[in-house]
C-alpha cells in the first residue's frame, strides 16, 4: 500500500508540474489554485508512504515519476522537443523506478 501512495504522489507531481507552468508564475488563479491542490496532495501522500518506506527509494521513485510524467506530458502536450535522446532517457528513468520500487524495504 505504501508503495502505491508513492506511485500516486508521483503523478500528483506531475500535475503540479503541469500546473506550474500554466500558471504563468502564480499570475492565472485556477492553474495555481490547481498547483496547490496537487502539491499538497503529492507532499502529504509521500508524507504517508514514508512511514513504511525508506526515504532513498521513495523519494527516488516520486521523482522519477514526477520528471518522466512531466516530460512526457509536455511532449504530447506543450510541442516540448521529441527526440531518440530524450525518449531513450525518459525510459531509463523509468526503468530506474521500477527497479527502485522493486528493491524498496519496507519496515
Amino acid at each position: 500500500m505504501a508503495w502505491l501512495l508513492v506511485v500516486v504522489a508521483g503523478l500528483l507531481e506531475t500535475g503540479f508540474a503541469v500546473c506550474l507552468k500554466l500558471s504563468h508564475g502564480f499570475t492565472r488563479l485556477w492553474p495555481t489554485v490547481a498547483f496547490c491542490i496537487f502539491a499538497l496532495g503529492s507532499f502529504g501522500l509521500l508524507t504517508l508512504s514514508l512511514r513504511k518506506l525508506d526515504v532513498g527509494p521513495a523519494y527516488a521513485v516520486w521523482t522519477g515519476i514526477g520528471a518522466a510524467g512531466t516530460a512526457i506530458y509536455g511532449m504530447i502536450f506543450f510541442d516540448d522537443l521529441v527526440s531518440t535522446l530524450k525518449i531513450v532517457s525518459i525510459s531509463l528513468v523509468i526503468i530506474g523506478v521500477i527497479g527502485l520500487q522493486l528493491s524498496g524495504s519496507q519496515h
